[in-house]
């Protein structure tokens, strides 16, 4: 079993989703049945590593959304380097 360090509200954490994706975005709110994302991005594999897409092309790029829990397989906390890639990718502030 995988045990990562607890998250919270605010922080960039990484989502496995029941149909195989992997999420990534930052906390808004964790309820009982779902949990709000804040700028999510999927991530997807390239010729040159990991990277983020988009995790809907129909929304804005600030959106939030509600997942609701019964289709995560697991929540941690993102890799820091990735987490940086997030934070580029949503801000354009480069670590």
């Amino acid at each position: 079993m995988l045990i990562e360090t607890p998250y919270k509200v605010g922080d960039t954490i990484s989502i496995k989703l029941t149909s195989g994706e992997e999420v990534v975005a930052r906390l808004e709110e964790e309820k009982a049945d779902s949990v709000i994302l804040h700028k999510p991005l999927m991530v997807t594999a390239t010729q040159q590593g990991l990277g983020l897409a988009p995790f809907m092309f129909t929304i804005g790029p600030d959106a939030k959304v509600d997942i609701d829990t019964s289709k995560v397989v697991c929540i941690v906390k993102t890799l820091e380097e990735m987490s940086k890639q997030y934070i580029t990718s949503t801000t354009g502030i480069k670590l």
